[in-house]
Formats: C-alpha cells, structure tokens, sequence
C-alpha cells in the first residue's frame, strides 16, 4: 500500500480503527472518516506518528456530506485508491414483531445506503485511472441471520449483494470490489446485546473463541492490496469456521 491513499469509514473506533492502524503500516495514507468530530480528531492524532491521517466528520447516509468529504479527502491526500466502507450500526435486538419501521430505516440507510453513496463517490475516479480497491464490510449474519437481529441480518445481506453486483459492473476497469464478512468479533456493537446472546454467538463459533480486530485487520489490508489481484465480487468469510457457505 505504499504511496497509496485510503478512506475507512467509521474509523475512529473499533474494527474501523484496527482497519486504519494496520494500514498506515502498511505504507498507506489514510482518511479517517466518522460521525463523531471528536473521536476522528482523536484516532488521527493517536495514529500520526505511524503515518499521514486526516480526519474527517461525515454523515456517511447523506450524498451531499459524502461528497463535499470525497472533495476535502482528496485536497489533503490526493488520488484516493482504497475505499473500506466499515460504518454501520447494529440496531436493536428485538424480535421482527416488536422491530419499529424507524429503527429499521436507521439501519439501512447507514449499513446499505451509507455503503452505496462512498461507493459511488470514488468510483468515477478509480475508473478513470484504471485502479481502485473497495472493500465493504459484511458480517456472517449477513448469509446465516439469527433471531432478534432482523435489520442488521438484512442490512447485511444488502451489503453483500451490493458487493457482488459493483464487483461485475467493475470487473473490467482495474476496480476491485470485495466484503469481508466476520463472525463474531467483540467490540462496542456488543454493547446493545444482552450477554446471553453474545454467548450464544460464541457457541455457534467452531474455533471456541471469538475473532480479534487484528485479525480482521489483516484480512482486509490484503483484500485491498495489489496482491489481491484476481478477485473481486467475491466475500472473504472471518467466522471461524462458522459459516456455512
């Protein structure tokens, strides 16, 4: 990643966080885009001396706010060859009888829509000079959903979808587009989830254990790396080994 430059939404906490560390290591220039003004300033400053950052508070599910930070992103870092959508929400652990349409559509638009509106921004300028990496974030319950999780399961499986059709539209034009979907990794999305159902999730896991941001990080910085040449559309399960497909 040497030379590039990078956008992680949703980096100022959590996986998005481990995301941006792992590739400021790797040589990359990296955006720190996130809701929180505070909390993006704060990620930017803890990971400067590992490489160039610049924050970024942006409304990932508003077009105009998406595009006004594309503009700025690309005035402080240049030429943007990697996209990693990670901004998401879990939404509430109710059943679908007791799930509002409101916390429903809060899911979507930032899980799906959110995803769909930094796609489009970079992908013009990725076409035109014939490279580009993006990556989206899916999640295991995206292809195996489980009680009490319908919005989040759903949204998910939307991002996937996405994924697999940008990947073929792209197929052609040196873009690459690629989800990685974990299981199970504990981090504040846990935290509107009763301990019984976290560990529930963990008995669903065959390796006993769950996934580290580490991990994920690692698998994401070769997904959009040079190295990951010959895939795109494809989904990079991080489970394991709980998922099925």
């Amino acid at each position: 990643m040497k030379g590039r430059s990078a956008i992680v939404t949703g980096a100022a906490r959590g996986l998005g966080l481990a995301i941006t560390r792992k590739f400021l290591e790797q040589g990359a220039r990296v955006a720190i885009w996130d809701s929180d003004p505070a909390a993006a300033q704060d990620a930017a400053e803890q990971l400067s001396d590992i490489g160039p950052t610049h924050a970024c508070a942006v409304d990932v599910t508003s077009a105009k706010a998406v595009a006004a930070a594309y503009a700025d992103t690309r005035k402080m870092l240049g030429e943007i060859s990697i996209l990693m959508c990670n901004a998401a929400v879990p939404g509430p652990n109710l059943a679908v009888a007791d799930l509002s349409a409101e916390a429903w559509a809060k899911v979507m638009e930032v899980n799906v829509t959110g995803t769909l509106l930094c796609c489009q921004a970079v992908i013009p300028d990725m076409v035109a000079r014939g490279y580009g990496r993006i990556v989206t974030m899916g999640s295991v319950a995206g292809k195996e959903p489980g009680p009490k999780i319908a919005a989040y399961a759903a949204s998910k499986a939307a991002v996937i979808s996405l994924t697999k059709t940008l990947g073929r539209e792209l197929a052609t034009t040196g873009v690459t587009v690629n989800c990685v979907a974990p299981g199970a990794i504990r981090t504040r999305i846990f935290d509107g989830w009763p301990e019984s159902y976290v560990q529930e999730l963990l008995a669903k896991i065959p390796m006993d254990r769950f996934g580290t941001a580490e991990e994920l990080a690692e698998m994401v910085a070769f997904v959009a790396s040079r190295r990951a040449s010959f895939s795109t559309g494809a989904i990079f399960d991080m489970s394991g080994g709980r998922a099925d497909y």
